[in-house]
């Protein structure tokens, strides 16, 4: 009888493991809509005058640096401008995969990571549509302005005003696959 006794624990502890998995796996992941997801990274991309862009170098590591980006454009493609003779220029050059990262934690509104393929730009008539104020003092004749331009091929989104959130069992958060 002793013996009964401690195989009656493990059992119930089993069934009780057993009954919880099933709920949690029962649970089905939320889904959004298209159109929400963009609305919801337009909103935090909004809220932030700077984003981290995020290139590779040489040596496969990553380099981050703050970036001045205009919004988005119809497509979500992000433009801004930078030195045609800086390393985050020489690194697209090699390898045109970038991430765009826009978050506030200050806040905690969410935030939102665009993956995509930088192309440089160096067209005078996009560079006169898209000018700013501080070009002058940055780029004295333009002669060494270059603009950059992510195309999206995947976003995540994170915004809780929205209540666009992450998956409660693996974290993933909500995703825009422009590839597809």
């Amino acid at each position: 009888m002793p013996r009964t006794l401690k195989i009656y624990p493990l059992w119930l502890a089993m069934l009780l493991l057993l009954i919880i998995g099933s709920i949690v796996l029962a649970q089905e992941p939320q889904h959004y809509q298209r159109d929400s997801l963009i609305a919801g990274a337009r909103e935090i991309m909004g809220l932030q005058k700077y984003c981290a862009l995020i290139t590779v170098d040489s040596t496969h590591r990553a380099n981050v640096r703050t970036m001045n980006p205009f919004p988005p454009d119809s497509d979500m493609a992000v433009w801004m401008a930078t030195n045609s003779r800086s390393r985050k220029a020489d690194e697209i050059r090699r390898n045109p995969n970038v991430c765009l990262y826009y978050a506030d934690h200050a806040q905690a509104r969410g935030y939102v990571s665009i993956k995509g393929k930088a192309v440089l730009v160096d067209d005078m008539q996009e560079k006169l549509k898209r000018k700013r104020e501080y070009w002058t003092e940055a780029f004295p004749d333009w002669k060494y302005l270059l603009l950059i331009k992510v195309v999206p091929e995947k976003i995540e989104v994170i915004n809780y005003s929205k209540n666009i959130v992450n998956d409660s069992l693996t974290w993933m958060p909500p995703t825009i696959d422009f590839t597809k």
